[in-house]
């Protein structure tokens, strides 16, 4: 069984930073690909960023790029989202993800079979 626990949002105010967690087993990280996503109120729930197996191979939404990076923390068994320059449009609730496959980017929802329960990030003008 896969299970999959967010944490680290919040409310912030634009230019700040957050760091999403996803803590998972350490078979579960090493074994799939791992995303994030955001789900705005009203809104579809998009890919934010994704990575592989290993670091080497990360993906993110263009309205992300430059601001965020996805990377692995072995040492807490977690895949990690540190968000910077945060803007109102990246408030939404944030979901952890996990499949075998990294391939596709990018993802939409159905392309993962395993979900944590989320982390709401508020981002005020």
């Amino acid at each position: 069984q896969v299970e999959l626990v967010e944490s680290g949002g919040g409310s912030v105010q634009a230019g700040g930073s957050l760091r999403l967690s996803c803590a998972a087993s350490e078979y579960t990280l090493k074994r799939n690909c791992m995303a994030w996503f955001r789900q705005a109120p009203g809104k579809e729930r998009m890919g934010v960023a994704a990575i592989g197996r290993s670091d080497t191979v990360t993906y993110y939404a263009d309205s992300v790029k430059g601001r965020a990076t996805i990377s692995h923390d072995d040492a807490k068994n977690s895949v990690s989202l540190q968000m910077n320059s945060l803007k109102p449009e990246d408030t939404g609730t944030y979901y952890c993800a996990a499949d075998l496959s990294c391939m596709g980017w990018p993802f939409s929802t159905t392309h993962f079979g395993y979900w944590g329960q989320g982390t709401q990030v508020t981002v005020s003008s």
